[in-house]
């Protein structure tokens, strides 16, 4: 079963700071180890959430905004999709995650759903 990693209030150094050459080796190998067993299947770091653009669609109008949705208290800086055998081994995962020292990881499987068509573009 996949499950995504959602990856919440975790500050991570930019390149050029003198803390990103060994975060970034932990967060590789993470995906090493997630790679040794099998699981993984993407990862994605976000730009910070100052980037954001947040669309809501309200009675037939587009409404357009700046910066995530503004009640929000956490910021999602990234995510993983793992293929697991297992919650247990999605929760292993995520402990072993270098971000969840710092942050908070939400394990969530992702939902199947018949006849969902999620092929990617063709690029046409």
């Amino acid at each position: 079963m996949q499950y995504m990693l959602l990856i919440y209030n975790c500050d991570r150094p930019e390149p050029g700071d003198p803390a990103f050459p060994d975060a970034l080796a932990r967060v590789n190998a993470f995906a090493e180890e997630c790679r040794r067993r099998g699981a993984f299947v993407s990862g994605h770091p976000l730009q910070g959430e100052h980037t954001a653009t947040t669309v809501s669609v309200r009675d037939g109008m587009t409404l357009i905004t700046d910066g995530p949705f503004p009640e929000t208290h956490e910021h999602l800086g990234g995510t993983y999709v793992l293929d697991c055998r297992n919650l247990d081994e999605a929760l292993e995962l995520a402990a072993l995650c270098p971000m969840a020292a710092d942050g908070t990881i939400e394990v969530r499987p992702i939902a199947g759903v018949p006849n969902l068509d999620h092929r990617p573009s063709t690029g046409t």
